[in-house]
């Protein structure tokens, strides 16, 4: 069951052009989404479309792994439907940092 409260905390959808996106707009956008974020990002193919996202924000916390990666995607919005073909996803909450998940 989708915890439709964790999915809500983001606010409204982030609309980006078409074409490829750079990897600072696209931490700009999660960042907005995610102020207090510690996002590591990087670019696997070197083409802006396929990226791994590492994002460490308390927005996470009593969220699941899929509620957590839902909010993520929320927030790319339109970006999810064309620019990133890829997004390879480690979410956690501040505190559980350095457990594996």
């Amino acid at each position: 069951m989708i915890d439709e409260r964790c999915i809500d905390r983001v606010d409204g959808l982030r609309q980006n052009a078409d074409g490829m996106i750079d990897p600072d707009d696209l931490k700009r956008l999660l960042l907005a989404a995610f102020p207090d974020a510690d996002i590591t990002l990087v670019d696997l193919t070197g083409t802006r479309d396929h990226y791994e996202a590492s994002i460490i924000s308390a927005a996470f916390e009593g969220c699941s792994r899929i509620a957590q990666h839902q909010m993520v995607y929320r927030a790319l919005g339109a970006a999810m439907h064309g620019p990133i073909h890829a997004l390879a996803l480690k979410t956690r909450v501040p505190d559980k940092a350095g457990l594996a998940g």
